[in-house]
């Protein structure tokens, strides 16, 4: 039996100390529900997570970009729709001035109506969204994944639709102006079906990116989410060694004592 140097006490000192910090450890881990509470708990997956939570927070910028853009094709959708109607109007208007029961008179009141609905309509190609002009015939590449890869949204040129120049105060204005109404109806037909085709492939761009961040993050959550059941079993052994390590370690420091039991 030996006083200077109490062996037994040594190591349940230091086993009670590893589990204290294991204990700790497990405690911080239940109350951040993260399993990776500092680099060393695993090098790797932190460094893989990380790389996911970049990932998915420029998804979610690629998905705002979107959602950007298919509001900028709605806008230009809900201005050709003004457009056609008022187009129909100029059709109808061009028709009615080739009617032979009229006077250049009535055509002259027709023409009046034909000529606001013109400017009306190049009156809508000039508005913009945001300061970005929607119908200048620009085409938008819109950023679509977390690579920075873009997708092109065909641009819709609204010169086409300017019918000003047209005149149906006489019958032959009057078939003449058809003949050009007729032609920017097709233009028009044309671009509210492309502007449709755009919103099409935006809004699959956007399930897609969903579905990755859906992923992406379930994934990340196994390498950083603490399986709460799991871990409480973990608290609870950790706990129980600590309390036996704390009584061990007084029943160690005890047993020097006897060494004095000797000396009486």
């Amino acid at each position: 039996m030996v006083i200077n140097t109490n062996t037994a006490a040594l190591t349940s000192s230091r086993l009670l100390s590893e589990s204290s910090s294991a204990l700790s450890k497990s405690l911080s881990r239940l109350s951040s529900g993260s399993k990776i509470v500092s680099p060393e708990d695993d090098a790797a997956g932190l460094a893989v997570a990380t790389r996911f939570d970049a990932q998915i927070s420029r998804i979610k910028a690629a998905s705002s970009n979107i959602g950007n853009a298919v509001s900028f094709a709605q806008t230009q959708d809900g201005f050709l729709q003004k457009v056609s109607k008022a187009m129909d109007r100029m059709s109808e208007l061009s028709v009615l001035a080739q009617d032979v029961t009229k006077t250049d008179t009535d055509r002259g009141l027709y023409n009046t109506e034909f000529g606001k609905l013109a400017t009306y309509v190049n009156d809508l190609v000039t508005k913009d969204f945001n300061g970005v002009s929607l119908f200048d015939g620009t085409d938008l590449d819109v950023t679509v994944d977390s690579d920075g890869n873009t997708t092109t949204a065909t641009g819709i040129d609204g010169t086409a639709y300017d019918l000003s120049a047209e005149d149906i105060s006489t019958a032959g204005g009057g078939a003449t102006a058809l003949a050009s109404v007729k032609t920017a109806i097709d233009a028009l037909s044309t671009d509210r079906a492309t502007v449709g085709a755009n919103i099409s492939v935006l809004n699959s761009y956007s399930e897609q990116n969903a579905v990755l961040k859906d992923n992406l993050a379930a994934a990340n959550s196994r390498i950083k989410d603490v399986d709460v059941a799991e871990e409480s079993t973990n608290f609870a052994k950790l706990n129980i060694l600590v309390q036996a390590g704390t009584a061990m370690l007084a029943q160690a420091n005890s047993t020097s004592q006897s060494a004095l039991r000797l000396l009486q």
